[in-house]
């Protein structure tokens, strides 16, 4: 394992599972910047990651990330994951269901002196809502128009 997939390994199975929020000073460097296409702002620093990881956790205070694939070239990182979680607290103005749910993800991370300066993130957001029961199976909203 190199470095750098030892790095942002860390991010998934220490900050997020064992939920060591103090590993974010350790690997994220200070100007680190977030993107996710799920939030109106992108969190600057690592403050606004701290929060942003609370509030998943609060949601889901039980996620378990499993990494399935880090491929990482020259300072980039590939991470494809499997997270599982119990929805046990507000999440995006949706009270807790009890439901235990399974989303699939990939980030990219930029590293830089040791220190993860920019990550991007997409997850499986639509099928996390439909586990959730706030929408319907693809497969119950009709014909589609693509066969």
């Amino acid at each position: 394992m190199t470095e750098i997939s030892a790095l942002v390994r860390r991010d998934p199975e220490e900050i997020w599972t064992e939920g060591n929020l103090d590993t974010i000073d350790e690997i994220f460097a200070e100007e680190f910047v977030l993107h996710d296409p799920s939030t109106d702002d992108e969190p600057r620093g690592r403050d606004d990651y701290r929060d942003y990881v609370e509030t998943y956790r609060e949601a889901f205070p039980d996620v378990e990330y499993e990494v399935e694939t880090v491929i990482v070239e020259d300072e980039t990182a590939a991470v494809r994951y499997t997270a599982c979680g119990t929805h046990e607290g507000e999440f995006m103005g949706l009270e807790p269901t009890g439901d235990r749910v399974s989303v699939s993800g990939m980030e990219m991370y930029r590293v830089e002196d040791g220190r993860i300066v920019e990550l991007w993130t997409s997850y499986d957001a639509l099928g996390l809502f439909q586990e959730l029961g706030v929408l319907p199976p693809i497969e119950d909203l009709g014909e589609s128009g693509l066969d």
